[in-house]
């Protein structure tokens, strides 16, 4: 799929709801609607420029990622906007990761890619050898196309709740005029499009056709995108009264992709990212090689590192101990505060660059007059360098500078299990498998067996499994894009502000001295778990109502 994006076509005039009310010619190249659609190659460049509507969290609200906007990380760059997400100064008229209309032109292009697409059978290539494997390749494209809206509309309804919901093509003064849907009218679509489209999409591109396209929607990203979809909808910020029958709709949801029996877990969890070749990988976003992640976040210290978002001395405490699987505030824990990174979840080395662990060859020196330090300008201010999504081998020096290509997973595996886990717990319990085959206790382990970390224990109370189960997310997923997502579903902002680093600085004894330090505090208030609907689509559109608080 890579080889088509750079030939995407540039859709300058689509503009969603607040654009021009159809798409007449692309400009890059002078082609009219009829023509992009007339031939096979220019409409399969069409579908394949859906893909880049796609989000990831690189560097999505100003140059820094949406983890720095949780008690995940600190982004080192004042100015950047991301501040204003903690400091409660964004609003309406100054929104931020401001999607409205860029998942909007994603929807229209569906749309329209739906419209033009339906009936074509492109009759001048019959004669060719390969036209019966071309028209199968074709008749698969709506179903992508679909996948895509749908995933559109998820990334809209997690931010704004009540959207629009838009199935064709409408001119600007019908786009005007378009009412909100509900947060669960928008879901029934979702979910009945992917139940609708999953059984179509193969399970595996690479063996749909010679044209083994792989980064294309699948079946188990159908299923995938159902079943998040849906415990988002169970989850408290909209299921306020706890139905137990909207738990076990999302359970059984990642059940289906679980017997799919088309995914494994990796023994070695660093392996997940920026591998297109993953077991584990379900759906992913894919980029062009460059090195602009690791120019934005390799250490201060090493050459044409700029540092960026940093991890939390709240993640750091978050990772239990791998020999006895307890929290490290837990006295049997093993935990040794002068030397805290020893005995940790190995998934803390492969997340997370902590003083004196190892990077490109030398050690990290993150304390206090060390080499990545500060007084050092611009140097981490928690103690930590963010790890995972980096590629180490990328080399920044001028005159040897190389670049690596970049995978956003949108999907793993292992999300689904702790989806599974925590919708089962919420429905059943921990250890009652509802007649499912699996129950809450089984799913987590495997996450946890994975990395040779001793599983839950047997005999927990509901809200315990809870408890630790959010722990567990928090640590598997952590700089994946769900941290921010899952404090506002569960409605815990408020519990998320103080923020903490990790001081540390020579022990004159031998060794280093830490000491856990209050960073800043930030705000956050109950509005916050949605965005405002950008004031400029209101003045658009006067039918568009604004979520409460802003």
């Amino acid at each position: 799929m890579n080889k088509y994006i750079k030939y995407a076509l540039v859709i300058i005039l689509l503009k969603g709801l607040s654009g021009c009310d159809f798409l007449e010619y692309d400009e890059s190249s002078f082609n009219t609607r009829n023509d992009v659609f007339a031939e096979f190659d220019r409409s399969k460049r069409f579908l394949t420029g859906i893909y880049s509507y796609l989000p990831d969290d690189f560097v999505s609200v100003g140059g820094a990622m949406r983890s720095a906007a949780t008690d995940e990380a600190v982004h080192v760059w004042d100015l950047s906007s991301v501040h204003r997400m903690n400091n409660g100064s964004w609003s309406a008229i100054q929104p931020l990761d401001d999607v409205w209309g860029t998942m909007y032109q994603g929807i229209r292009a569906a749309n329209l890619f739906l419209l033009e697409s339906e009936g074509r059978d492109f009759e001048e290539l019959k004669y060719n050898l390969d036209y019966k494997e071309l028209m199968e390749q074709f008749n698969m494209y709506p179903y992508e196309a679909r996948f895509l809206r749908a995933f559109f509309y998820f990334e809209l309804i997690k931010r704004y709740k009540n959207v629009p919901l838009i199935t064709e093509v409408l001119t600007t003064e019908q786009a005007k005029n378009v009412k909100q849907s509900t947060f669960h009218e928008v879901v029934d679509f979702i979910v009945q499009e992917c139940d609708l489209i999953a059984p179509v999409l193969p399970k595996d591109h690479a063996n749909f056709s010679s044209a083994k396209e792989t980064g294309r929607a699948t079946r188990g990203a159908a299923l995938a995108l159902k079943a998040r979809t849906l415990l988002y909808a169970a989850s408290p910020l909209h299921n306020p009264g706890n139905d137990p029958e909207l738990w076990e709709l999302a359970a059984r949801a990642a059940k289906e992709v679980i017997d799919l029996n088309q995914y494994t877990l990796l023994g070695n969890y660093a392996q997940n990212f920026n591998n297109n070749a993953s077991a584990e990988l379900i759906f992913g976003r894919r980029q062009g090689a460059s090195n602009d992640f690791e120019r934005r976040n390799f250490p201060i210290g090493f050459e044409g590192g700029n540092t960026g978002t940093c991890p939390t001395q709240n993640l750091v405490d978050a990772f239990e101990m791998a020999a006895t699987g307890l929290p490290i505030s837990d006295p049997a824990s093993g935990y040794n505060p002068a030397n805290p990174y020893a005995g940790r979840d190995p998934r803390l080395g492969h997340t997370i660059l902590f003083n004196d662990a190892t990077w490109k060859g030398r050690r990290i020196e993150s304390f206090f007059g060390g080499i990545d330090a500060p007084p050092i300008a611009n140097a981490t201010k928690t103690g930590y360098y963010l790890k995972k999504h980096l590629v180490e081998a990328v080399n920044l020096a001028p005159g040897n500078t190389t670049t690596r290509e970049h995978t956003w997973v949108l999907f793993r595996y292992s999300e689904i299990l702790l989806n599974y886990a925590e919708a089962m717990n919420e429905a059943f319990g921990p250890e009652n498998d509802g007649g499912l085959g699996m129950n809450a206790l089984n799913a987590v382990n495997m996450v946890r067996a994975r990395v040779n970390m001793p599983g839950f224990p047997a005999g927990l109370s509901k809200d315990a499994f809870r408890e630790r189960l959010r722990n567990e997310r928090r640590v598997e997923l952590a700089f994946e894009d769900h941290r921010f997502w899952d404090i506002r579903r569960w409605m815990i902002g408020q519990q998320t502000t103080d923020i903490y680093a990790m001081i540390i600085g020579p022990n004159p004894f031998g060794g280093f001295a830490y000491e856990r330090k209050l960073l800043e505090r930030r705000i956050f208030q109950d509005h916050m778990n949605l965005y405002p609907i950008p004031q400029a689509e209101i003045y658009k559109n006067s039918k568009l109502q604004q979520n409460p608080g802003w």
